[in-house]
């Protein structure tokens, strides 16, 4: 089986940050700690954001969280109330709009356009706010489509925003370290400060520092907002992981040269996975600016006939087809709210993305 479904680093955490992991288990801190995290990791992700993002935080605007996913989870329902609505553009990362359903809200879905570069617009945004509305999620870069929005793009955004000082906003910027080409990160605070005290940056270790395994996430907010989340997980997981933490310091406010490293590995993964998305028959894909991911087209696929005589009618056709036919493993583009797309994964091995790419040029051949 070859797995292109991988949502994670397949390389390793930077020594550095393993060193630190073990001198805090050695050094026995190994206890609880404060719920919202340590001082010295407040103070890590202040430095990150100011270094990196060009954003001004305090220790009190942070918060850390058992991965990313864990900050979302108790922002949501801290602020959630029956029947308010959470704006969702597609394709999107499958846990918001269950996140919402899951604290009584209403997940607003927003149909995307590859034609717009599956990126939400200013006039979409503007229809879908009601005086529900009490969330709107950005998600740059993007899961799975690799969007990455520019400064011109957010400014937009920000603009309809600003008539709407009742919503709040999430930003989350897991994937910011993996952006290729001409494409550059940009924080929506940093072209509208002035919205600061309404949104809520989502970030972590995982992606950009090969964690996913430690767990470890933050919220960059308003006090207010990180007070109440801090309140939930006092009463849910006390505190992430002593050691976590401790890794996440150096991770956050050491050495930065392994991202550039691990930037430049997903780069060559990801022109090579292009090139061979190419040659096979019935796909098309708009190159990511951005994650590790291709957000591949098989609508050229649907209404084919395989060899045993089966039609495929949608992307989760395709996917089983492929599974059953080739054995190699990727997802539906229903699962992120946009049909007929699927996935692929090029966190994995040059090897592992030809050989699925092979394999799936050789099926796809088959097909009449």
């Amino acid at each position: 089986m070859v797995n292109l479904t991988v949502g994670e680093p397949d390389l390793d955490t930077p020594e550095h940050i393993l060193l630190a992991a073990e001198a805090a288990l050695r050094g026995g801190d190994t206890h609880y700690t404060a719920t919202t995290g340590t001082l010295a990791l407040r103070q890590a992700i202040v430095t990150k954001l100011a270094r990196d993002n060009d954003l001004p935080y305090t220790v009190d605007e942070v918060v850390a969280g058992c991965g990313g996913k864990h900050i979302i989870y108790h922002a949501l329902a801290a602020t959630l109330n029956p029947g308010d609505e959470v704006i969702v553009h597609t394709p999107y990362w499958v846990s918001y709009p269950d996140i919402a359903r899951l604290n009584s809200a209403n997940p607003v879905i927003i149909p995307g356009s590859e034609a717009q570069g599956f990126k939400l617009s200013p006039q979409e945004l503007a229809q879908a706010i009601t005086p529900r509305t009490k969330w709107v999620i950005l998600n740059s870069p993007n899961n799975p489509s690799g969007a990455v929005y520019s400064e011109a793009e957010l400014s937009g955004l920000a603009n309809v925003l600003r008539r709407h000082p009742q919503v709040l906003v999430m930003s989350d910027e897991i994937y910011e370290h993996f952006v290729f080409g001409e494409a550059r990160h940009v924080s929506l605070l940093n072209v509208a400060p002035d919205l600061k005290q309404r949104t809520l940056i989502i970030n972590g270790a995982s992606k950009g520092y090969a964690m996913t395994g430690w767990r470890l996430g933050f919220g960059a907010g308003p006090a207010f907002l990180i007070a109440a989340v801090a309140k939930l997980l006092s009463q849910t997981t006390t505190c992430p992981s002593s050691i976590s933490q401790a890794a996440a310091v150096a991770a956050f406010a050491g050495d930065q040269q392994p991202i550039a490293a691990m930037r430049e590995i997903y780069q060559q993964r990801r022109a090579r996975m292009l090139d061979l998305l190419a040659e096979i028959p019935g796909l098309s894909c708009t190159p990511p600016a951005g994650a590790f991911y291709a957000f591949v087209n098989v609508s050229g696929l649907l209404g084919k006939r395989t060899p045993e005589g089966a039609v495929l009618h949608s992307d989760t056709d395709v996917v089983t087809w492929l599974l059953n036919e080739a054995g190699v493993a990727t997802v539906g583009g229903a699962a992120y709210g946009m049909s007929p797309y699927i996935r692929l994964s090029f966190a994995s091995a040059i090897e592992v993305i030809e050989q699925g790419c092979r394999r799936f040029k050789d099926a796809a051949e088959r097909l009449s």
